[in-house]
């Protein structure tokens, strides 16, 4: 299976688990051990990274590839200073 386009039929084993083929996790970059993120969207199972899924939200509100909270924190140590420094 050369072609990650084409459908691939899998089955459900033991315990509800599912083995995505080789050439489709090498394709998506997925490793033994990696966080994934599943959910169900228009009645299909979506499999994605973590990563990928942060990617999608940080573009879907605006922020892509800026981590939000390390900025929070940041702007309130700043203000935090400009306090201690006020005072």
């Amino acid at each position: 299976m050369s072609d990650t386009t084409t459908p691939v039929s899998v089955r459900f084993g033991a315990q509800g688990r599912l083995v995505v083929p080789s050439p489709l996790r090498e394709a998506l970059g997925f490793k033994s051990g990696d966080p994934l993120v599943v959910r169900v969207q228009e009645g299909r199972l979506v499999v994605e990274s973590r990563e990928s899924a942060v990617r999608r939200i940080q573009e879907r509100f605006g922020f892509p590839g800026r981590n939000v909270v390390d900025e929070l924190i940041a702007d309130r140590r700043r203000e935090a200073r400009s306090e201690d420094e006020a005072s």
